[in-house]
Formats: C-alpha cells, structure tokens, sequence
C-alpha cells in the first residue's frame, strides 16, 4: 500500500495580513498554516493588563522613545515569508507608524504561559529569538508566581536556557524596568 502525501499550500505573511477568515477567531501564521488562538482566561487578561500598565507608566516616566503594543504581531527571521507570530506584549524603540501591520524591530516581548497552549507558546518564544532586534523575551505563568527570561548576550547569543524567577524582582534590562514579581500579579487571585 502506498501512502499519499498530504499537499498543503503554504500562505504568505501578505496573504495572511489581507486574510479575513470571517469566523471571530484570532489566528497566527507558523510556517505558512494559520493557527487559531483560543480567547485568553480572565488570570491571562489580568495579567497582561497590568504588565501592560506597569510597563507603559515606566516608559512614560522615564520618557523613553519606546511604546509597548498588546498582541503585535511579529515575524521572526526564521521562515520568515511564512510566519507572523503573535505575543501578548511587544516593546519597539522604532517609531510605530499608522498602517503597519507587524510591531518593528521589538526589543521585547513576553509571553504569558497558559497550561492550554505551552507547546505553542515555547515555539513562538523559540521563533522570536530569531528576530534580530529582540534583546530578551519574558515568559510570565499564569498558574503560580514565576517567570522566566531569555536575554540576548552583547555578542548577539541566547541562553540555552531560561533565568528562571520565582521571587524577588522582575528586571527587562531591556527598557531598564524593576518591579517585584508579586507585584506583577497583584489582583489576579494566583497566589505562590
């Protein structure tokens, strides 16, 4: 017996930025194959909610020529005709400008690490170290008070592993942003 390969068309980052699937669903592009990306939980919300809010009122103090974006999307290197990824929170020091599709060149991005979707999630996180202006990229559970961190060397290498945080403070050398982890979780009901 002989199998039969499966043939798929592999869609473009163009096609898939001037896709309108009409279904409701938010998706991304890996490989070329959408991915459908389930509604974030309430803890997920909370959480990007308030990073997103301590972030910006950090740049805005320190008057840093950065903007933070919810859900950017992103195209790492790899592949890159075929793959918008989408994280949670993107930080670019490049001006945003009306009409772009895609964050430029972002120095940061995090993640929020659901049980749900940790395979694909890691991909993406793997996926934007390819991005040559990412200098780290923050994973931030949802379940328990813990974080982990990728950061890019001055010689342009990535950990092989993350820093992993489960105390103390939070730092995005990054933007130079310092905030407890605790913190990060206030009113989101996950406790350590």
């Amino acid at each position: 017996m002989v199998a039969l390969a499966k043939v798929s068309v592999r869609m473009s980052v163009r096609d898939f930025l001037a896709w309108e699937p009409g279904d409701g669903l938010r998706y991304e592009l890996v490989d070329g194959e959408p991915r459908a990306m389930a509604p974030a939980s309430p803890v997920h919300g909370l959480l990007q909610g308030r990073l997103a809010t301590l972030i910006t009122e950090h740049l805005d103090r320190n008057k840093r020529a950065c903007s933070l974006v919810v859900a950017p999307g992103v195209i790492p290197q790899l592949l890159s005709a075929h793959n918008v990824r989408e994280p949670d929170l993107g930080v670019t020091c490049s001006p945003v400008r009306l009409g772009q599709a895609t964050l430029p060149d972002p120095v940061l991005l995090i993640e929020i690490l659901s049980p749900s979707n940790q395979a694909d999630t890691w991909s993406n996180v793997w996926a934007y170290t390819s991005i040559p202006s990412v200098q780290e990229i923050l994973v931030l559970h949802s379940e328990r008070v813990a974080a982990e961190v990728l950061r890019r060397s001055a010689q342009g290498a990535w950990a092989e592993q993350t820093e992993q945080l489960l105390q103390g403070d939070s730092t995005l050398a990054s933007i130079d942003f310092r905030t407890p982890l605790a913190d990060l979780y206030t009113g989101t009901g996950v406790a350590d």
